[in-house]
């Protein structure tokens, strides 16, 4: 534990020399694209003081000046699978975005968006010693916070301080300098694969980048495209990636769980492929310009030129109706939904005050999502584009980039982790098993 409480500060360290020289690129690794985001940093107000632990920013002091996408080749499920063509698509991504920058940039920050992730509900209890409560009260309060076993192979991703109580005050965004005897504190602590994290760094490296920070995808897409009063009064996130379906969900404007669904939109194009006995790229053109999950009486008599390449002139004159090609697709989609839907149920998600859910993502662009979707996960269900930076090119304000503009509203305004406290080195967390994902519903 210690050592990844050093290397985070490092990343910390390392994303604050990267502002003060004025220049950072975000990097979303998914499944089907690479994008990268340069980001420029000017003007006083740089550095703005946050209200509160860790609230959540809008629009901060920067502007971006280069934006760059390719299409992802080496990664499976949101992770490095194949390592030398997962580097080749970073480097094209990064370099384009560069030129159209017209700066060198040397430090990332970046988006996971695999890795098997588990929340855990932690809390801490210290009484303060006298006058107001200091930044090292804050920091011994963390420290008290039994840490669960998470497991040899596992690795902290996030830390976030989520709420604090001063003797009978609950719900504090903020303890320093209130007056009070017990202070206590609710965390939220995000573990990933060791070895998903390390497959990304080793990547990272030999592209000559280096790694100022990394986010998890499902909790930087939420911070992107929630609006502030489903952050605050619960809502959940859903972002519909190629490999992975990501999923967080916010309360009081932090995130409180995440989880991610091992399928996505490559396997609805896989499905169409084996169905319809077309080449995957033939079947990714159909489900994204004719696709849909509703059928209409229309539909079955909406005909579809398959189209291909293989010479054979029979073959590449089929045609589908479009009720065929919703009727391939619909039970995909479906079962992405019911799994979301079985993991917001294991999170207590039907405790929150507001039960918001957002779909994002580029999957989230199938029409008929907004009328299929409520069926399964509950009535109020919105499709959700990425808010709160201003200037974003035309290509990078849609569903799909919703990562990469919550990794820029990331970069610019991080929440507080554990590890932005100075904790005593012989304060780090103990490790008695304390697993919880409801204990919001205790709290608030």
């Amino acid at each position: 534990m210690t050592d990844l409480y050093q290397s985070q500060r490092a990343m910390r360290a390392m994303r604050k020399a990267a502002m003060q020289r004025g220049v950072i690129a975000v990097l979303d690794v998914g499944t089907s694209k690479v994008a990268c985001l340069v980001l420029r940093f000017d003007g006083p107000e740089r550095f703005r003081a946050s209200d509160g632990v860790g609230s959540m920013a809008g629009q901060s002091a920067f502007r971006i000046i280069g934006a760059a996408t390719t299409r992802s080749r080496g990664v499976r499920f949101g992770e490095v699978d194949a390592m030398p063509e997962t580097e080749r698509a970073i480097r094209t991504a990064v370099q384009g975005a560069q030129k159209m920058a017209q700066v060198r940039v040397d430090h990332v920050i970046a988006t996971l968006s695999g890795g098997d992730p588990r929340s855990y509900g932690l809390a801490g209890q210290i009484e303060v010693e006298g006058g107001p409560v200091s930044e090292q009260d804050v920091a011994r309060c963390l420290a008290a916070c039994e840490v669960p076993d998470i497991g040899a192979a596992r690795e902290v991703l996030h830390a976030h301080p989520v709420n604090f109580a001063l003797d009978h005050r609950s719900g504090m965004a903020d303890p320093r300098g209130h007056m009070g005897h017990t202070l206590a504190c609710d965390m939220h602590l995000l573990t990933v694969d060791s070895h998903a994290i390390a497959n990304l760094i080793y990547c990272l490296k030999r592209c000559d980048l280096e790694l100022a920070g990394i986010a998890s995808s499902s909790y930087v897409s939420g911070a992107a495209s929630l609006v502030e009063d489903e952050q605050e009064l619960g809502a959940a996130c859903v972002d519909l990636g190629g490999g992975a379906t990501g999923l967080s969900i916010f309360i009081k404007k932090h995130m409180i769980y995440a989880d991610s669904v091992r399928l996505g939109g490559d396997n609805i194009t896989s499905d169409i492929s084996k169905g319809l006995q077309v080449s995957l790229a033939t079947a990714e053109r159909l489900k994204t310009l004719h696709g849909g999950v509703v059928a209409t009486s229309m539909d079955d008599r909406e005909m579809i030129a398959l189209g291909g390449e293989t010479g054979d002139w029979d073959r590449d004159q089929r045609r589908v109706s479009r009720a065929e090609l919703i009727g391939i697709m619909r039970p995909r989609v479906e079962e992405i939904f019911e799994d979301v839907r079985s993991r917001l149920d294991a999170a207590g998600f039907e405790y929150l005050p507001s039960q918001q859910i957002v779909l994002t993502g580029g999957s989230s662009q199938i029409p008929g999502l907004d009328h299929l979707a409520p069926r399964i996960l509950g009535q109020q269900v919105r499709i959700g584009r990425p808010l709160r930076v201003s200037g974003l090119p035309e290509k990078a304000t849609g569903a799909a980039f919703a990562s990469a503009v919550g990794l820029c509203l990331f970069a610019a305004h991080p929440q507080d982790e554990w590890w932005d406290f100075e904790i005593p080195a012989d304060r780090y967390p103990s490790r008695s098993l304390r697993r919880a994902v409801k204990w919001f519903k205790d709290n608030w």
